[in-house]
């Protein structure tokens, strides 16, 4: 039987992971287990998760050291998800609240697709909605050329090449071939490089069927025309990622043209230079910053290097 194990990333947030833990106590095909990455939470999280695993031999809490972000949080997760004999993983945010058959609706989706088109999809990924029902700017997948190819008027999947970290099922052998996310990353790109990684050979998919609830205060997506004093960390984080992406994996055009729209976004956004220069500063610090790609063997490679 394909064993299925969930795998959530959590810091302070214990109110709302124990409501998505409550949610995958519902589902209709519920994960086999599920691995909690704590990153050194300062609330009662850390509490409240041990006291819940301790009557539910289902749930697997891991608690870090320090805060590894986002991106060392999953990878930290989806190594341990493999070591513990993980098919299929099911990654999600510790404020994104599915639906009783989101799970259960992406893997038949997966199936089916695979049976019907004899192709190998790295992934298949949800409808990210908002709390007011509207769509969730900030986890929307990227469409590849020809999306629609196999999506129909009241059916079927979209192929896209990218996704967030929010309601994303990823086979085994998928990771066994592409390797983890880059920890290095911290926070932000770290789930669009990683996807976009696990597409190399086939695009993922994109199922409007299977439905997930993402509890953010506000729905927007990534531009940094609006970053403020407040998240700016968070911007930097991006510019960095994303700029290293450009330049290090698709070259010098690809890294120009993306310093160009962000320095255009942040024009049109009034951003002032006392929040500009810091967002410059992590695009130039792309040019030395190219994190290694681990695998599960334990190997490494430069991003690009095939194994």
């Amino acid at each position: 039987m394909t064993r299925l194990i969930a795998v959530l990333v959590t810091r302070n947030r214990a109110q709302s992971l124990m409501a998505v833990l409550d949610a995958l106590g519902n589902q209709t095909r519920r994960p086999d287990l599920t691995v909690v990455i704590d990153n050194a939470s300062t609330d009662d999280t850390s509490q409240r998760l041990m006291a819940r695993a301790a009557s539910d031999p289902s749930l697997h809490p891991i608690r870090l050291d320090r805060n590894a972000g986002g991106a060392g949080g999953f990878a930290e997760g989806i190594r341990t998800a493999c070591a513990l004999g993980a098919d299929l993983l099911w990654l999600s945010d510790d404020d994104a609240i599915p639906r009783p058959d989101t799970i259960a609706t992406l893997i038949d989706a997966l199936h089916r697709f695979e049976q019907t088109h004899a192709r190998r999809p790295p992934f298949a990924c949800s409808r990210v909605l908002w709390t007011d029902g509207t769509l969730c700017e900030m986890n929307t997948p990227r469409p590849v050329w020809d999306w629609p190819r196999f999506l129909t008027a009241t059916d079927g999947v979209a192929l896209v090449d990218s996704c967030s970290f929010v309601s994303a099922l990823v086979p085994r052998w998928a990771v066994e071939r592409h390797g983890l996310p880059i920890a290095e990353y911290f926070i932000w790109f770290d789930d669009a490089e990683y996807t976009r990684r696990l597409s190399a050979d086939h695009p993922g998919l994109y199922v409007p069927a299977s439905v997930i609830r993402h509890d953010i205060p506000l729905n927007r997506g990534v531009n940094f025309g609006r970053v403020t004093a407040d998240d700016l960390w968070k911007f930097r984080f991006g510019a960095r990622n994303q700029a290293s992406f450009h330049l290090h994996r698709e070259g010098w055009g690809s890294y120009v043209l993306f310093l160009d729209h962000v320095e255009r976004q942040m024009r049109r956004g009034e951003v002032p230079l006392r929040l500009r220069w810091p967002i410059w500063r992590s695009l130039i610090a792309a040019l030395t910053f190219n994190p290694k790609i681990r695998y599960l063997s334990g190997a490494t490679t430069n991003p690009g290097q095939k194994t």
